[in-house]
């Protein structure tokens, strides 16, 4: 079973933090500083099992990098959460039908995304 978290987010202090509390529950966590870093992780890592994705980045925001991740064959079926500050009306449905598997707004509420990464690695549930 595919264990390991890529979190993506260009915020250094966001990646920190997020990656001390999820190794603090025994999750293995991968950083990367942009969305390309993220795909290459994906492309290079058999082991990850999900990716926890911010929508805002310089370069290649969370959308068009969730594209290309869903346009790979070998990566279409991992489960990506989005991770953003955008939370008004209609942002969720917008990450979704981007092709996110699930959404979280910042800040993270850290037992709801303790209790969707489990439900997705748990379940092998994929995004397909």
């Amino acid at each position: 079973m595919k264990t390991q978290i890529l979190v993506v987010d260009d915020d250094s202090k966001n990646t920190f933090a997020l990656r001390a509390v999820l190794q603090s529950r025994g999750f293995i966590c991968i950083p990367a500083q942009s969305a390309q870093d993220g795909i290459d992780h994906l492309l290079e890592n058999e082991e990850i099992g999900i990716v926890l994705m911010d929508m805002m980045m310089p370069d290649m925001d969370g959308y068009e990098a969730i594209s290309k991740i869903k346009a790979e064959k070998t990566l279409k079926d991992i489960p990506i959460i989005a991770v953003t500050a955008q939370a008004m009306s209609g942002d969720k449905e917008k990450c979704l039908l981007a092709g996110a598997s699930d959404y979280l707004p910042k800040p993270v509420d850290i037992d709801l995304l303790i209790n969707k990464i489990n439900h997705y690695l748990d379940n092998g549930i994929t995004n397909s």
